[in-house]
């Protein structure tokens, strides 16, 4: 049963990231392939948000093969176990405030490309943006530690 547990852990944590760095390079291919950035936004909007989903699902998974394997809930105080933790926070942040913020002003612009630079709606959207990437640098950075204590 510890083995089942520990591949769990290692299973979503190694899902998560893995799937964190594919969208790091899909990204940057689909804005270069698409006709427009609306539509490769759209696409990034869509895909980010199914990778959170599962980043979330994977994060419950860890905890709960953690708990198990611990024997005890108390086991969610190990350093592994708060990172993910975090991560799923950070997820969670990202998907539910920022990108729906994000999600809201792209509405009102119709279309983000060509809205120009020094308005206040595509300020904030970009404002925005950063704090996405941020939020996706910390979830990878932590899964990164969180992957190697465990």
């Amino acid at each position: 049963m510890a083995a089942t547990l520990r591949f769990l852990q290692f299973l979503s944590l190694g899902c998560w990231l893995g799937s964190i760095i594919f969208f790091i390079v899909f990204t940057q291919g689909i804005f270069s392939v698409m006709p427009t950035k609306d539509l490769a936004g759209v696409i990034v909007g869509y895909s980010l948000a199914r990778l959170h989903v599962m980043g979330i699902v994977a994060g419950v998974i860890y905890l709960t093969a953690t708990v198990a394997l611990g024997k005890s809930v108390s086991a969610l105080a190990r350093p592994a176990a708060l990172l993910v933790f975090l991560m799923i926070v950070c997820t969670m942040v990202s998907q539910y405030g920022v990108i729906a913020r994000m999600d809201a002003l792209r509405l009102q612009m119709g279309s983000v490309d060509a809205t120009p630079a020094g308005s206040p709606l595509r300020a904030a959207f970009d404002r925005l943006h950063q704090y996405s990437l941020r939020l996706e640098s910390g979830v990878l950075l932590s899964g990164l530690a969180a992957l190697f204590l465990t």
